[in-house]
C-alpha cells in the first residue's frame, strides 16, 4: 500500500469520525481525504508540492 493511499484512508477515516455524518460530514471527509492523499502523495515522491509554496526570486 503506498503512502498516498494510506493518507487517503487516514483521512476519511478521520472525516467520518469528527463529522459524525449528515451531508456536512460527507464534505469534511471528503477535504480530509483529499489532504490526506496530496500529503501522502508528496511524500512518495509522485507530485512536487515545493514549486507551488516556493516564493519569487528577488535579484
Amino acid at each position: 500500500m503506498t503512502t498516498s493511499s494510506l493518507g487517503l484512508m487516514a483521512g476519511l477515516l478521520l472525516g467520518v469520525a469528527a463529522a459524525a455524518g449528515g451531508f456536512g460530514g460527507f464534505l469534511i471527509a471528503l477535504l480530509l481525504g483529499a489532504i490526506g492523499y496530496v500529503i501522502g502523495a508528496q511524500r512518495d515522491g509522485e507530485i512536487d508540492l515545493s514549486a507551488a509554496f516556493r516564493g519569487r526570486d528577488r535579484g
